[in-house]
């Protein structure tokens, strides 16, 4: 099972609740091989502080922490009438007390350990030779909202790699403390 985490930019109208790609959000929920995970409404870092990461200012405190979860958790949830399990917060950045938050709201955060795609900007070979660095419990993020990127071809080529030298891939855990 393959995790996609979807922003509130992404899946829905930050303004509102017109979906922006309902049909695409719709189509992945339904598809018994993903599952969709929050990556907050807003896709900045969770702090309690205000700390940025790659130059993208992160909440400032508790309440807007709660709110660039929550918000888009309940889009999530209204669209596709299940609840998320996972969060990762945009730029997977997350301090201590955001984290507690996060679990305290009954979710799971994710991180990664190899960055795939650098945000959809490397391509299609380094692709590949990044996403074939992974092996037992690592967690590869890549992003496929860029698709004339090289994410795509690059992931699928690290994949039969991957395949040919024997490994085996499986879901996020229920529980985890990445």
């Amino acid at each position: 099972m393959r995790r996609h985490f979807l922003s509130g930019d992404w899946a829905t109208n930050i303004n509102g609740w017109r979906i922006a790609n309902p049909a695409l959000a719709l189509d992945l929920a339904g598809d018994p091989l993903f599952e969709l995970g929050n990556h907050g409404t807003s896709h900045c870092p969770l702090s309690v502080t205000g700390q940025s990461a790659y130059g993208i200012p992160g909440t400032r405190n508790p309440g807007e922490v709660y709110d660039e979860i929550m918000t888009n958790h309940a889009r999530l949830t209204h669209l596709t009438g299940r609840r998320p399990r996972y969060f990762r917060p945009g730029t997977a950045y997350l301090d201590e007390v955001a984290a507690a938050i996060v679990h305290s709201l009954g979710l799971i955060p994710v991180g990664f350990t190899i960055n795939g795609d650098a945000g959809a900007t490397f391509p299609a070979a380094t692709v590949t030779r990044e996403i074939s660095r992974a092996r037992a419990g690592d967690i590869v993020i890549a992003h496929g909202n860029h698709p004339g990127g090289g994410t795509a071809p690059g992931l699928a080529h690290a994949l039969k790699a991957m395949k040919d030298r024997g490994e085996t891939f499986l879901p996020l855990p229920r529980t985890t403390n990445t």
